[in-house]
């Protein structure tokens, strides 16, 4: 019999090793290559050649009718997958460990009318299950509960139910499949579990989620194959210190990639927020300097947040930077611009940015936010409370147009807003277009300077730095 070769795998990248190395030179990890036994080679035949068969070719244009959609009961949860679960489609969910993705599911499961749903659990048992949905008031709904890990058991419990439509395992780092000689949450165990339960949710046509752990950096633990594999990856944000909850959809084949749904965690569970704008701008307060209210575009909904900045005088030799719900390599973009370009002086102060309610932004249409947030704290001067802001400055301090530019007004112009800063119009039908928002009064802002004379700063521009 011939001798089973080990392997040594990264649990962070795939990569595989003769021996075993404390770092691994693909990803730069330490102490994440673990020991697995390699597969045996493949029987003969097993990978086409000779014996394979033709495959057939077809042209682009085709009668395929649109997937046909099946609502969960939850608006916020259709919104980000597309318009409701597809038929034999896998979505992938990662959060924070207590965020409430299990929450999230269960309720998904209760909202499903008439419809077949399992829950496979291999973290928790039954009765902390159903004291969950107790808690929820959802212990009547008709769910077919089961706490399992073997991938070998599940698939064929789920191949015996012929009617099912919606299937939740809780998590994928828990299941094992005994083919497999490693332990539950390798690269290898994730994988070939992944791949087993997704190809049985084809075959059979049921809806599957897949939950999936996160690493301390934020990205979802296990191969990187593993994102691909699936048709939607869903991502569960949110402060445990705030209400609010952020479902994004980072990769959706069936729908609009970086939309975004709202939730509020209460003690019932999870509840949808029709207006998120609102919701986030319900404890602003007027006439404070520092605080701007920023109108961006998550996905195709437009949401209004308030931007807050701090500027003190440092008592430190280097300036501290924090940052949360932002990126930190734009923010010393923009204290560059204005410290090079227009001459104000920030670069002796400590500079703290918050995005109000836990929401992260990642469009740099908020760079004249944060601008207008971090001169208002410069100067004690507030930003007028009936303005909203938004453009995207580049290196030379120029403000640059960005998308959906009525689609922001009209939100602010919902929530009582009466003014905007915001980019010229490029050309005459983006003028047009800009018509209909006429109820709104619309600086144009040519270059962050006529935001810095705003706030009466007289930095000046540096030498050879005009606009």
């Amino acid at each position: 019999m011939a001798k089973t070769k080990a392997t040594f795998v990264c649990q962070g990248c795939a990569a595989t090793y003769t021996k075993w190395q404390g770092k691994c030179d693909g990803c730069g990890e330490w102490n994440t290559i673990v020991e697995e036994a390699a597969r045996g080679p493949l029987p003969k035949g097993a990978t086409g050649g000779k014996g394979g068969r033709k495959i057939a070719f077809v042209g682009l244009r085709g009668q395929t009718a649109a997937p046909p959609r099946r609502k969960t009961g939850i608006g916020e949860l259709d919104r980000v997958c597309g318009g409701g679960l597809v038929a034999g489609s896998a979505i992938l969910v990662g959060g924070d460990p207590g965020i409430g993705k299990s929450t999230l599911l269960l309720q998904a499961c209760a909202g499903l009318a008439k419809a077949s749903c399992a829950y496979i659990t291999g973290e928790e048992a039954i009765d902390q299950v159903r004291l969950r949905a107790a808690r929820l008031g959802l212990d009547s709904a008709p769910v077919h509960l089961a706490a399992a890990t073997n991938v070998r058991d599940i698939v064929a419990s789920l191949e015996s139910m012929p009617t099912l439509d919606v299937a939740v395992i809780d998590s994928i780092q828990t299941m094992y499949a005994d083919t497999v000689d490693s332990a539950p949450g390798t690269v290898t165990q994730v994988r070939t579990c992944a791949h087993e339960l997704i190809q049985v949710a084809k075959r059979q046509g049921f809806a599957l989620f897949l939950v999936g752990h996160v690493t301390k950096e934020g990205t979802l633990a296990g191969p990187r194959v593993l994102e691909h594999m699936v048709d939607t990856v869903l991502y569960f944000e949110g402060d445990r210190g705030h209400q609010f909850r952020i479902l994004r959809a980072v990769k959706n084949r069936f729908g609009p990639t970086d939309e975004i749904g709202v939730f509020e965690m209460t003690d019932m569970g999870l509840r949808e927020v029709a207006n998120p704008s609102a919701l986030f701008l319900a404890e602003r307060r007027g006439n404070v300097s520092g605080s701007c209210v920023f109108a961006g575009i998550e996905g195709t909904r437009p949401v209004l947040v308030e931007i807050q900045a701090l500027v003190a005088p440092t008592s430190f030799g280097t300036p501290r930077r924090a940052v949360v719900g932002w990126d930190m390599g734009r923010l010393n973009m923009v204290t560059a611009v204005l410290e090079a370009r227009c001459g104000v002086a920030l670069g002796s102060n400590d500079i703290y940015l918050n995005v109000a309610g836990g929401l992260r932004i990642q469009e740099p249409a908020a760079d004249l936010a944060v601008a207008a947030a971090l001169l208002s704290a410069l100067s004690g001067e507030p930003v007028p409370a009936e303005a909203v802001v938004f453009g995207e400055i580049g290196l030379s301090g120029e403000v640059r147009a960005v998308a959906q530019r009525d689609m922001r007004l009209k939100e602010a112009g919902k929530l009582g807003f009466k003014r905007a800063w915001a980019p010229k119009l490029s050309s005459a039908s983006d003028k047009r277009a800009g018509k209909p928002n006429g109820e709104i009064a619309v600086k144009d802002i040519g270059h962050v300077q006529d935001i810095v004379t705003q706030f009466g700063i007289d930095g000046g521009f540096r030498s050879g730095t005009g606009h």
